[in-house]
């Protein structure tokens, strides 16, 4: 998405979800920069250069380049001179610092075309609560996000440490969890519960090692995959409202 062209009409056609999908878009490019391509980041803001912004990009691509020429730029800026400090803080500091101004800039982005395209309260408040739903970059960046999502699990309180839900980051947000059918008659037995949870296997690796690791319940069939064994971690896992399994999946691609 971008921010040019004249006149309302094409301003008028665009919803909330269109700019959600930008800002995800810019997200996950500036998150590549501070985490995967992080030493290829870190020496493209060599101090001695002039002022470097770090901007993300709908493509999920990013880019360390000098602000735009025009005055006033096509969107916000990102923040001015990231570079200059690179050299004189901690490196995690400094990748905490520039994460934040990251996030700041995400949002600024975001309600700079929401305001552009006219958006009313209701589209305004959806477009914040979706944004709203992912972590932060700053919580991606400083490892915060998973602490949260542990925090949040049941398994913190559990005393058999079982899976006690659909999906465990969502369980807050589902009225009636979901728990493994070979602990539906568990009773209130807490050492029944324990012993009914060691015979919960993990769907695709076939063990139940990692009680207290993030774990995901397939819809279709109702068998509890390890989070890492199916490749759904519990920030993806915030936005699927019915997950399969990939052996329910490859199923109904046969058919």
């Amino acid at each position: 998405m971008d921010g040019g062209g004249s006149g309302a009409a094409p301003y008028a056609a665009r919803t909330a979800e269109e700019v959600f999908r930008d800002y995800r878009a810019r997200r996950a490019g500036m998150i590549k920069a501070l985490t995967t391509d992080v030493d290829k980041f870190f020496k493209l803001c060599d101090p001695e250069k002039e002022n470097l912004c770090l901007y993300g990009y709908p493509n999920e691509t990013w880019e360390v380049t000098l602000p735009a020429e025009e005055v006033p730029p096509e969107i916000p800026e990102p923040a001015l001179g990231i570079n200059f400090a690179r050299d004189g803080m901690n490196e995690k500091d400094w990748l905490a610092l520039v994460a934040v101004h990251s996030d700041s800039w995400l949002l600024s982005v975001a309600f700079y075309f929401g305001a552009r395209f006219g958006f009313d309260k209701e589209a305004r408040k959806r477009l914040f609560s979706m944004i709203n739903n992912m972590p932060t970059i700053f919580e991606v960046v400083t490892g915060s996000a998973k602490k949260q999502t542990k925090e949040k699990t049941p398994n913190s309180s559990s005393k058999s440490n079982r899976p006690s839900s659909k999906v465990q980051s969502r369980a807050e947000s589902r009225s009636k969890a979901k728990v493994p059918k070979d602990e539906e008659e568990s009773g209130d037995d807490d050492g029944d519960e324990a012993e009914e949870h060691d015979n919960t296997l993990c769907g695709t690796c076939g063990t139940n090692d990692g009680k207290d690791q993030f774990w995901i319940c397939c819809d279709n069939c109702e068998k509890w995959y390890h989070g890492k064994c199916v490749k759904i971690t519990p920030a993806r896992a915030e936005h699927i409202k019915q997950y399969k399994c990939p052996d329910c999946t490859n199923k109904r691609a046969r058919a």
